[in-house]
């Protein structure tokens, strides 16, 4: 007698239950999250009418870290790795944030050369995130050159970047109070090269696209976004710069050494794909200038301030003295001892504000963690430049708002 046969559950549905067709001639498809030009973990929910988009639902996705969360049971330097993985681009940008927030609650002031290193890295990051943006933007268009001109130059850029940190893409170079270490010898010189050899690409790049008939026409009046629309929808970064608003806290707020470099806030003028595009190539030429400037006004001395609150004391102490190997054993089991109470601190992202929301109780580890990370505002009103536009526009439009999942996490 032949067993039965063993019943299976029904097949589920593949589109969300709460997004349904708006009228019965369109199809509704999902987007994502298996398309490379999702970024991993988006998916787009979008009805079509033939190739036109008549609208978008937008999910960003889940990296199941829990970052915020995980913040809670760890010592504030142990936070450190963790930021870096928000956005693994520019994860630079993510440490100083993060170790600025601590350093206010705790009342320090780091030295001047740790502040123009901060600020010279922070650019040299944003440098590099813009070049991955841009890159992968030219490459999903089939721009192919210029797209291997600028990851030649970002790929000079991480092996510097690795010589100076010991890491790579996730450098945890940043700590309270100062930076892990003081650069090497020749490394100002070798970063003087690769700008040098970052002109020279640049120049290729905007040869090769910045009038192709192609180019612009599948950039050009394309995911359009009004200046009411951006701030209504909290955009911030070269999105909402590309819309003509000069919003950056680098200028309207100036911290770390941005007070004392002179550089321009680009600004576009419609807010589509190209201003997009355009924006961040004029910020990687500010960027490249503002490195120039902290190079020469570099200043000599110490990178970490002298406050065993939070700074490890010198490794010769620790074999020597007991009190220094007091103070490295509560350091790495206890953390440092914030005093209570709470901050919010905001830099200038490569996407936007990056701000970090810290509540401390006055113990070694952190109350609450909460990250204001750019991605994950603009992934609620990025429909807002799908909608209205072709189905080959998603791709173009998706990568000019570069979303970096590690951001989305919560």
């Amino acid at each position: 007698m032949s067993a039965s046969p063993i019943p299976r559950p029904p097949i589920a549905n593949p589109v969300s239950t709460s997004f349904t067709p708006s009228r019965d001639d369109t199809v509704v498809v999902n987007i994502g999250p298996s398309h490379p030009a999702t970024h991993g973990t988006v998916q787009i929910i979008a009805e079509l009418d033939g190739e036109k988009v008549v609208r978008t639902d937008v999910h960003c996705g889940y990296l199941h870290r829990g970052f915020e969360k995980e913040c809670e049971d760890h010592t504030w330097h142990n936070l450190i790795p963790y930021v870096d993985r928000l956005n693994y681009c520019s994860a630079l940008i993510n440490n100083f944030a993060y170790c600025d927030a601590v350093e206010q609650l705790m009342g320090i002031e780091i030295t001047p050369r740790t502040r123009f290193l901060r600020t010279l890295l922070a650019e040299y990051s944003r440098l590099a995130d813009h070049l991955t943006c841009v890159a992968a933007q030219l490459m999903e268009l089939g721009a192919m050159t210029g797209f291997l001109y600028l990851v030649t130059v970002r790929d000079a850029m991480y092996e510097h970047l690795a010589a100076l940190t010991g890491a790579r893409v996730t450098y945890s170079y940043g700590r309270i109070g100062g930076l892990a270490f003081d650069v090497p010898d020749g490394w100002f010189t070798r970063l003087r090269a690769i700008l040098t050899e970052y002109e020279e690409y640049i120049d290729r790049v905007h040869g090769l696209v910045d009038r192709n008939r192609i180019f612009i026409d599948r950039m050009r009046n394309v995911g359009v976004l009004s200046t009411q629309e951006a701030l209504h929808w909290g955009f911030t970064g070269p999105i909402l710069r590309s819309t003509g608003v000069p919003r950056d806290l680098r200028k309207d707020t100036p911290y770390l050494a941005y007070g004392e470099l002179d550089f321009d806030v680009p600004v576009g003028i419609k807010g589509d794909n190209y201003d997009r595009y355009f924006v961040r190539m004029r910020e990687m030429d500010e960027s490249v200038y503002m490195i120039r400037q902290c190079i020469d006004l570099m200043p000599d001395g110490p990178i970490n301030v002298d406050d065993r609150r939070c700074v490890f004391p010198e490794k010769e102490l620790v074999y020597t003295e007991i009190e220094s190997l007091i103070n490295h054993f509560k350091l790495v089991m206890e953390g440092p001892v914030v005093p209570a109470g709470d901050i919010y601190v905001a830099h200038e992202g490569a996407n936007g504000e990056l701000g970090f929301y810290l509540v401390s109780t006055g113990e070694g580890v952190p109350h609450k963690v909460h990250v204001r990370s750019p991605s994950f505002v603009h992934m609620g009103g990025v429909h807002r430049m799908l909608d209205g536009y072709q189905l080959a526009d998603i791709v173009t439009t998706f990568g000019s708002v570069n979303m970096i999942g590690g951001e989305c996490d919560r």
